[in-house]
C-alpha cells in the first residue's frame, strides 16, 4: 500500500477538565470523523489529561478514524511551563487491547499494565511541530502569556500534509 496523506480537520477548542484543548480530527473520510466516534473518545478524555501543576491549562486533541475499525485519541497537555504530557486511548482495535472492534469503545493506551509510550502515528504527528511553535509564540516569548492567542492559533483545516498554515479560519464546529 503507498502512503497516502489524509484529511485534517480543525475544530473550535473546547474546555474539558478545566483545561482548554484545540481538535484536530484525522481521517481518511472527507465527511469526517463520525460524530459518535468523536462523543464516546472526548466522554473517556478527562481521564487522560495531568493533575494541574500550575502551567496554564491547555493543551490539544488528536483523534483518528483509522481506515480499519480502530480510532486512535491522543492528548497532549502542556505541564511544567514547556513540556508536553502524553495520554492516549485507543478503540476498534485489538492491537491494543481493545475488546472489540467498536470504534466507540475507547480503553486506555497509557497508564495501564501493557503501557504503550507511543505518541502518535504520521498522520497524527502532523499538528505537533505548529502546537510547539504556538506555545512558544503566545506563551514563552512574550512579557504576558497569551492564552487566547495560543487557542487562536490552529493549523488550517486541510491534509496532514499540508501544516504550513496557520489561523482560526476552516474550523469546523462539531
Amino acid at each position: 500500500m503507498a502512503f497516502a496523506e489524509k484529511n485534517l480537520f480543525v475544530l473550535e477548542p473546547v474546555e474539558i477538565g478545566g483545561r482548554h484543548l484545540k481538535r484536530y480530527h484525522v481521517t481518511a473520510d472527507p465527511a469526517g470523523v463520525e460524530p459518535e466516534v468523536a462523543e464516546a473518545a472526548y466522554a473517556l478524555l478527562p481521564e487522560l489529561l495531568p493533575e494541574p501543576d500550575g502551567t496554564p491549562a491547555a493543551g490539544f486533541v488528536v483523534l483518528h478514524r483509522g481506515g480499519d475499525t480502530g480510532a486512535y485519541l491522543n492528548v497532549y497537555s502542556w505541564v511544567w511551563d514547556n513540556v508536553l504530557h502524553f495520554g492516549g486511548a485507543a478503540a476498534g482495535q485489538s492491537a491494543l487491547d481493545c475488546p472489540d472492534t467498536d470504534p466507540t469503545r475507547f480503553v486506555r493506551v497509557t497508564g495501564t499494565e501493557r503501557e504503550r509510550s507511543w505518541i502518535g502515528c504520521v498522520w497524527e504527528l502532523a499538528p505537533l511541530v505548529h502546537e510547539r511553535d504556538a506555545w512558544v509564540r503566545h506563551m514563552l516569548a512574550p512579557e504576558v502569556p497569551d492564552l487566547a492567542g495560543y487557542l487562536g492559533d490552529a493549523l488550517r483545516t486541510g491534509t496532514t500534509g499540508a501544516t504550513g498554515a496557520t489561523g482560526r479560519s476552516g474550523r469546523r464546529t462539531g
